[in-house]
């Protein structure tokens, strides 16, 4: 039996982002859904009712796959490139925020999310890796951790809009500089009193994070003070869980008088925040680069890096079209408000919630299937006549072991998919040697793919040498030789908005408090 929570479970979150942002997601096989034709090897097990009609299983009490998730999701380890290949995972450290790294339902959009997505295809087409590709992970942190976990192991690349700093260069190694020349300024709101230049700081309070490059500054500033008889800076630190949007926002409506940031931070937000003066004549550092910070000796992951940031930086075709479309074009103020696809979620959750804990599931694993299926969408319909949330059958919810009528309405349709799901769950994957999640995961790839197609799969696994009771790296490696993208892909698209959703809303609850306690409305 092979090891059940290898590392690279980690990755497959993000497996099957190819998919992320088309109009229609994968669907589901032709005995849920109809969408796809997959000839099975059983000709009796043809179609879902058929299938489910075989025979009914008890509920499942396992421990829930969040428990299992988070695990094997805090797992460390480091190395080079040809560690991140051999676990098919780059791990990328960010920040959770607005035009940078954020969630649209549960699909990850932003700078960072756009940049490295096309880090994954260069990375990928350089290692010949074909379907079973090395993936990309986002994992959403507070700034203070960004720099303990990369080497901590829990990550291998930060990006965050990180400043080269000579501090910073003594625990990370940093990459090419992937912007032009920054300046670090000071903004002014209502509250602040008037200032005449830079030395008229002496003596004041800055409230700025422990971690961030600005502190560095007013530090350098304060023994430029000293040494001329002045009275230094006072730093009152500050959460590290607000972004300098937040600072902003905070001296707009006169909570801070003033605040440090990168000078083009105040350019997206013109035209929004109307009380704010830009001070470009207080700067605290000039000519400053941004730049990613991976772990020291890792030169192959350095030569990899640096080779497509010549081709992606600030100042390249490529790099200058991402850089418009989320910071200079991007609508900020917009889209910090409107979240059309997360309000669909917030309306179906109890409806989840209620259905998951009912079958043991995971909720937000539901939730996540329903957006893989729908978008989360009960007007969507099949040209097989799958209908709703779950793209199920009519035929499928009236068979006996789901039993549910009119899946023209969101509750009923949901109700049906996780029943439906669960008793794949039980009827064939009901063994003990299968860890809960992977009870779950080989359930949604035979949703996807047919019930005895699964298990053929699982056949053929264990005839090669890998372990039938595992998802990922191993069930995953034969459906991708037999099937191709699909399913492989569908089990990977859910699995990562599930873990999306799981650690955004982490991250969101944490800033959410942050920002309350600091008075932002």
């Amino acid at each position: 039996m092979l090891l059940k929570f290898r590392p690279l479970y980690l990755i497959i979150f993000l497996l099957g982002l190819t998919a992320c942002g088309e109009s229609a997601p994968s669907g589901a096989d032709e005995a849920i859904t109809g969408k796809t034709k997959i000839e099975t090897t059983a000709p009796e097990e043809n179609s879902q009712a058929d299938l489910a009609a075989t025979v009914a299983a008890p509920l499942d009490t396992a421990i829930p796959e969040s428990d299992a998730a988070k695990d094997i999701f805090r797992e460390s380890w480091d190395g080079d490139l040809d560690v991140m290949e051999e676990r098919r995972v780059v791990r990328v450290l960010t920040v959770y925020g607005i035009g940078r790294y954020y969630l649209d339902g549960p699909e990850e959009k932003g700078l960072v999310y756009e940049m490295f997505k096309q880090f994954e295809t260069s990375l990928n087409k350089n290692l010949d890796r074909g379907h079973l590709k090395v993936h990309v992970v986002f994992i959403p942190l507070a700034r203070s951790q960004l720099i303990p976990a990369l080497l901590e192991g829990r990550g291998d690349v930060i990006s965050a809009g990180l400043t080269i700093t000579d501090e910073r260069a003594q625990q990370v190694a940093f990459s090419d500089p992937i912007s032009k020349p920054v300046s670090e300024i000071l903004v002014t709101g209502p509250s602040a009193p008037e200032l005449k230049s830079i030395d008229e700081l002496s003596g004041q309070t800055l409230y700025l994070r422990h971690s961030s490059s600005y502190r560095e500054s007013i530090e350098q500033l304060n023994a430029k003070f000293l040494s001329q008889g002045k009275t230094p800076v006072t730093i009152e630190p500050l959460s590290e869980l607000l972004e300098d949007d937040d600072l902003i926002e905070m001296v707009n409506s006169g909570l801070l008088p003033w605040a440090v940031v990168d000078a083009y931070k105040t350019q997206l937000w013109e035209g929004v925040f109307e009380n704010l003066t830009v001070r470009k004549d207080i700067v605290f550092r000039s000519k400053a680069r941004l730049a990613y910070a991976f772990r020291k000796d890792s030169p192959k992951f350095s030569k990899e890096l640096n080779a497509f940031i010549k081709t992606h930086k600030q100042g390249t075709l490529l790099g200058n079209m991402l850089t418009n479309r989320y910071l200079r074009d991007f609508d900020w103020a917009a889209n910090a408000l409107e979240q059309d696809e997360y309000e669909r979620f917030e309306k179906l959750e109890s409806i989840f919630k209620t259905y998951g804990e009912k079958y043991g599931i995971d909720y937000l694993m539901v939730a996540a299937q329903g957006y893989q299926e729908s978008r989360l969408k009960q007007t969507a319909k099949s040209h097989a006549g799958a209908v709703g949330v779950m793209q199920l059958l009519p035929s499928t919810a009236a068979d006996k072991n789901v039993d549910i009528k009119d899946i023209s309405k969101v509750d009923p349709n949901i109700h049906a998919g996780i029943k439906y799901l669960d008793f794949l769950r039980n009827r064939y994957f009901n063994d003990p040697d299968i860890t809960p999640l992977n009870r779950t995961l080989l359930a949604l790839g035979a949703y996807n793919a047919g019930p005895s197609r699964m298990i053929n799969l699982r056949k053929k696994a264990a005839q090669q040498g890998k372990d039938p009771d595992v998802w990922f790296d191993n069930v995953e490696v034969i459906a991708a030789q037999e099937i191709g993208r699909e399913t492989v892909q569908y089990v990977a698209n859910i699995y990562k908005y599930y873990v999306s959703y799981r650690l955004n809303t982490e991250q969101q609850s944490q800033r959410k408090a942050a920002r309350e306690k600091a008075g932002i409305k």
